[in-house]
């Protein structure tokens, strides 16, 4: 039996850079591990089962499934595994945590199973079950390009202490894609203030608030009328400085000060807020 944690992650940068031919989005992004987890575990089995604590997400098409059934093939494995999945990260809120439970399900079901894959075999696998999945294979700080194909490590960000509230609504279907057909090219960007954000990295600086970006933000509002409520009452506890975690609709404040962010944290709750206090998570603290 093997049991593993899939972290979450928020974008400290995410800029749209063009439409490509294919009808996908070239980016550019920062991207950055948290200390918060769902939980997997793996046995061997001779078929593939999943079962989750979420009804809802126990079904054939989990990425989780999808993730495992591509490395028997790839793999040419003809046995199986049972898999349990515990869901602790907020669903369909912009922390990636259905992409990092299939990056992690690639990981382990290759121990597991002893398949011998190196990390690049795995992050090409892991392309094409969806864009943020490459990102987890690899997790800490990394600078995502292309769709979220190309990987580039970067020194791990200082340590950081990230606020974050879930509203309490439904987000769109599709939400991702719908994001993005409202992103017009008036608000792409070149990649600059990631470039600033990674110069700051590179050289050991602490990162502010300032530094972080989202193209999305743009749109956010519109794609999510009950956000801008949530927003400003995020802002008027203490939080300036809001931003949109990935396509969202969950929002992040960034401190790096732990008694900050859990006086920050403990305010939203007093308010009926769904809120968590998380920490950054270096890569080496990922222990896979």
């Amino acid at each position: 039996m093997l049991r593993m944690k899939a972290p979450a992650k928020v974008n400290l940068t995410l800029e749209i850079l063009s439409r490509r031919p294919d009808g996908y989005h070239d980016i550019v992004s920062i991207m950055q591990t948290l200390g918060l987890y769902d939980e997997l575990c793996f046995e061997n089995s001779s078929s593939l089962s999943l079962h989750c604590n979420v009804a809802a997400l126990q079904n054939g098409d989990n990425l989780v499934l999808k993730a495992a059934r591509m490395l028997q093939q790839e793999g040419g494995y003809r046995g199986g595994a049972t898999i349990s999945l515990r869901k602790k990260i907020y669903m369909d809120a912009g922390l990636g945590g259905g992409s990092s439970d299939a990056a992690i399900t690639l990981l382990a079901l290759n121990e597991l199973w002893s398949l011998g894959c190196s990390k690049d075999d795995l992050i090409m696998m892991a392309a094409e079950i969806g864009s943020d999945v490459p990102f987890f294979i690899e997790g800490g700080t990394c600078l995502v390009e292309g769709r979220g194909e190309r990987l580039t490590s970067l020194p791990d960000m200082q340590q950081a202490w990230f606020v974050l509230l879930a509203p309490d609504f439904q987000p769109l279907p599709g939400k991702t894609g719908e994001l993005y057909k409202m992103v017009s090219r008036e608000i792409y960007t070149d990649g600059k203030l990631t470039s600033i954000l990674r110069s700051k990295l590179e050289a050991g600086e602490p990162l502010g608030p300032q530094h972080l970006f989202n193209t999305f933000e743009a749109v956010a509002f519109r794609a999510y009328p009950a956000l801008e409520s949530y927003w400003k009452i995020f802002a008027g506890a203490g939080g300036g400085d809001v931003h949109l975690a990935g396509s969202g609709p969950l929002i992040f404040k960034m401190l790096t000060r732990q008694e900050e962010a859990q006086t920050l944290g403990e305010k939203l709750k007093a308010l009926g807020l769904r809120a968590l206090v998380v920490p950054s998570l270096s890569r080496r603290e990922l222990g896979y």
